[in-house]
C-alpha cells in the first residue's frame, strides 16, 4: 500500500469536491461522522474541520477494501483514497455543500481507532454543558464549534491588519507584574526567587500602554491575555481577551474614529455586512434618563419616562415620599400589554426585585378608565399629566418603579431589555453601535465607605471639571468612553491623565495618601514627570464581540478551552492542589481547613 499520509496529492479539505473533480483521484483523511450499511455497500461521511464528503466501499470495486470497511465506526479516523463520482439520481444531497459528488474508495487506512463518544458529534446535540466541558476535545469537533473558532481567527487577523495599516505597532507587555488592587481581584503569583514576594497577572497592560506612550511609541496595540479574579457570568471568564490600544496626541474623537473603523472593518470582513459610522452618542445621564443602563440596547423603543415631578405633589404618598428623600419615580410603558395577567404581573416584580426594587407598580389603560391598585391615588389634572407625559393610550400596561436613582434606573432598565425580548421588539440581525461617554470620575462605594474609580484611576476629568475635585467629587465628569453594541458593552477606554499633579490630585481623591500613591504607583508618577505626552486608548472586549458576531448566548461558545461559572477546566481538573515539594520552594504553606 502507499503512504496516503505522504502523499502530495491529498485535496486540501472534505468540502472542496464538486462536480468539476469527478472523474479524478484523490485522498482524503478525517474523522468518521456516520457509517451506513445499505445492503453490502457501505457510506461513510468523513469530516474535517471544512465539511463533510460522503466516501463509498463498495465489494464490487474492491472486495478486500470492504470487508476491511466493516470494522469502522463512529470517530474513527481514516485515511481514503478513491475516485471522485457523480451520486446517482435522486441521491443528491443538497445541504452539503459536496452533495452531489461521493468518492468510491480503492484504499484505506484505519489512523486510529475511538471509543464511543459521550454524546453525539452534531449540533444542537441535548447534553449538559458540564459533559461538553469535560469532553471540550470532542465538543471542539461540532461544526458550530468550528464555525466559531475560524470565525474569531478571521476576526483576529481582521484587526491586526487594518491597526497595521493605521501605523500601529504590534507590542507585548508583561505577564508577570505587580498588584494595583483598584478594580477587580487579582490572580497572584509567588515568586520562588524572591520569598514571600509575589508577582499579579495583568486585569489589562493599561499602565505599561501608557508608559509605551512615553516611551515614544505614539501607536501601540495588542490582542492580549487578561486575568481578573472575579465573580462569573454567560460573558465573563477569568482569562479573557482584548484588543488594546493606545496613540499619542489624541482627543476623544480621534479614538473613536479609529475604534469605529476597525468595527466597520471588521463587519465587512467577517460579515460581509456594512457598519454605519459615525455611531450614535449619549452622555452617561442620558442613557440613564432614557435606558436606565449605561449599555443601552438602542435596537428596540419602550424608553423610560421621569415623572417624579408629577408624583410629588400627588396624593401617592408612597411614591411622593421616596421623592421627597432624593429619590425618583420612572415609567416603562409597555405598549399594546393590557393583557398580561396578573400572574404574568407578579413575575415582572419577581424580576426587579433582583436589583433591590421595593415593588412594581402598575396601570392598565382601558378605554373608559384605569385598573390599578394605584389609580384611586391620583386626582384628574395628575391622571392627564401622567397620560400625556408617557403617552398612556387605550390598551398599553404602564409600570412605575419608585426609589433611589440607582436602583430605579436598574430595574426598570433591566425590565425594560425583558419585555423587548418578550415582545419580539429586537431585530437579531441588526448590530446597532452606541458610545456612552461622560462618565462619572468616581463612584462612593457604600461597603468600604470610600471613593473609586468608575473606570481607573488614571482616566482623565474633563477640563471643566477640575475646580470639582476640591469639593464635590460625585459631580466630576471624566473623559472615560464605552462602547456598546446591542446591549453589550463590548469595549472601554479614555483619555489618560498625563500630568503628575493632576495625577497625584485624583489618587488622592481615592483616599490615598502620598506614601500609599508612591508605593503603589511611583514609577508611574516619575515616568508622568519625564514628558508623557496627552494620550489615550480604548480595550474591546474580544471574546464578547466574537460571541455577538457568531450569534452566540455564551463567550464560552466561542473560547476553545473555556472555564466555568466556578473558575474551573473540567477538562484538565484545573485548578488542582500543589505537591508539598511545590509549596516548600515557594516558602507556602497551606492553612488546615482550606
Amino acid at each position: 500500500m502507499s503512504d496516503l499520509l505522504g502523499d502530495m496529492r491529498r485535496t486540501n479539505s472534505c468540502c472542496e469536491l464538486g462536480a468539476d473533480d469527478v472523474g479524478k483521484e484523490v485522498v482524503l483523511m478525517g474523522w468518521v461522522q456516520r457509517r451506513r450499511d445499505h445492503g453490502g455497500v457501505i457510506f461513510v461521511d468523513l469530516r474535517d474541520r471544512h465539511g463533510l464528503t460522503q466516501v463509498v466501499f463498495n465489494p464490487l470495486v474492491d472486495k478486500a477494501i470492504h470487508e476491511k470497511a466493516h470494522v469502522i465506526r463512529t470517530e474513527y479516523v481514516l485515511g481514503v483514497r478513491g475516485k471522485v463520482e457523480k451520486r446517482p439520481e435522486g441521491m443528491v444531497n443538497p445541504n452539503l455543500i459536496t452533495g452531489a459528488i461521493e468518492v468510491m474508495v480503492t484504499e484505506l487506512k484505519i489512523l486510529n481507532v475511538a471509543k464511543t463518544p459521550p454524546f453525539l458529534i452534531e449540533d444542537n446535540v441535548d447534553v449538559s454543558e458540564t459533559i461538553r466541558l469535560k469532553h471540550r476535545h470532542l465538543d471542539l469537533r461540532r461544526n458550530q464549534l468550528q464555525k466559531n473558532l475560524i470565525l474569531r481567527h478571521r476576526a483576529a487577523e481582521s484587526v491586526r491588519h487594518y491597526l497595521n495599516q493605521n501605523g500601529f505597532l504590534d507590542i507585548e507587555t508583561p505577564f508577570l507584574t505587580r498588584s494595583t488592587p483598584e478594580g477587580a481581584r487579582d490572580y497572584l503569583v509567588p515568586s520562588r526567587v524572591n520569598p514571600g514576594q509575589f508577582y499579579a497577572l495583568p486585569q489589562s497592560p493599561q499602565i505599561f500602554k501608557q508608559l509605551l506612550m512615553i516611551s515614544c511609541f505614539d501607536r501601540y496595540y495588542q490582542i492580549v491575555r487578561c486575568f481578573r479574579d472575579e465573580d462569573l457570568r454567560a460573558d465573563r471568564q477569568p482569562e479573557f481577551t482584548q484588543i488594546d490600544i493606545e496613540m499619542s496626541f489624541v482627543g476623544e474623537d480621534d479614538v473613536m474614529n479609529v475604534a469605529e473603523g476597525m468595527m466597520k472593518t471588521l463587519f465587512r470582513d467577517v460579515r460581509g455586512e456594512e457598519v454605519q459610522a459615525p455611531f450614535m452618542r449619549l452622555t452617561y445621564d442620558e442613557a440613564l434618563a432614557r435606558f436606565g443602563l449605561d449599555k443601552p440596547d438602542t435596537r428596540f423603543g419602550l424608553e423610560l419616562v421621569d415623572v417624579s415631578d408629577i408624583i410629588k405633589g400627588s396624593g401617592f404618598k408612597v411614591f411622593a415620599s421616596v421623592v421627597e428623600k432624593g429619590g425618583i419615580v420612572k415609567a416603562l410603558n409597555a405598549k399594546g400589554c393590557i393583557d398580561f395577567s396578573r400572574k404574568e404581573i407578579d413575575d415582572l416584580a419577581d424580576l426587579v426585585s433582583i436589583y433591590k426594587a421595593k415593588g412594581l407598580a402598575w396601570i392598565k389603560v382601558r378605554e373608559d378608565a384605569w385598573q390599578s391598585p394605584i389609580a384611586k391615588f391620583f386626582d384628574q389634572e395628575e391622571k392627564e399629566r401622567l397620560a400625556q407625559r408617557i403617552d398612556m393610550q387605550p390598551g398599553d400596561l404602564v409600570f412605575f418603579v419608585a426609589d433611589q436613582p440607582k436602583i430605579t434606573n436598574e430595574a426598570l432598565g433591566h425590565l425594560r431589555n425583558h419585555i423587548g425580548q418578550r415582545l419580539g421588539l429586537i431585530d437579531e440581525h441588526k448590530f446597532n453601535f452606541l458610545w456612552v461617554t461622560h462618565f462619572p470620575l468616581l463612584e462612593y462605594d457604600e461597603n468600604e465607605h470610600r471613593y473609586q474609580a468608575m473606570h481607573h484611576p488614571f482616566t482623565a476629568p474633563l477640563e471643566e471639571d477640575y475646580a470639582l475635585l476640591k469639593d464635590d467629587l460625585l459631580a466630576v465628569r471624566s473623559r472615560a468612553y464605552d462602547l456598546v453594541l446591542n446591549g453589550s458593552e463590548i469595549g472601554g477606554g479614555s483619555i489618560r491623565i498625563h500630568q503628575r499633579e493632576l495625577q497625584e490630585k485624583v489618587l488622592e481623591a481615592l483616599g490615598m495618601d502620598r506614601e500609599a500613591y508612591e508605593a503603589k504607583f511611583g514609577f508611574l508618577l516619575s515616568a508622568l514627570d519625564s514628558g508623557a505626552p496627552p494620550h489615550g486608548g480604548i480595550a474591546i472586549g474580544f471574546d464578547r464581540l466574537v460571541m455577538i458576531l457568531c450569534g452566540q448566548p455564551s463567550i464560552r461558545d466561542v473560547i476553545a478551552f473555556p472555564k466555568t461559572q466556578r473558575a474551573a477546566c473540567l477538562l484538565t481538573s484545573a485548578p488542582s492542589d500543589a505537591v508539598k515539594a511545590q509549596l516548600d520552594e515557594l516558602n507556602l504553606k497551606i492553612k488546615a481547613g482550606s
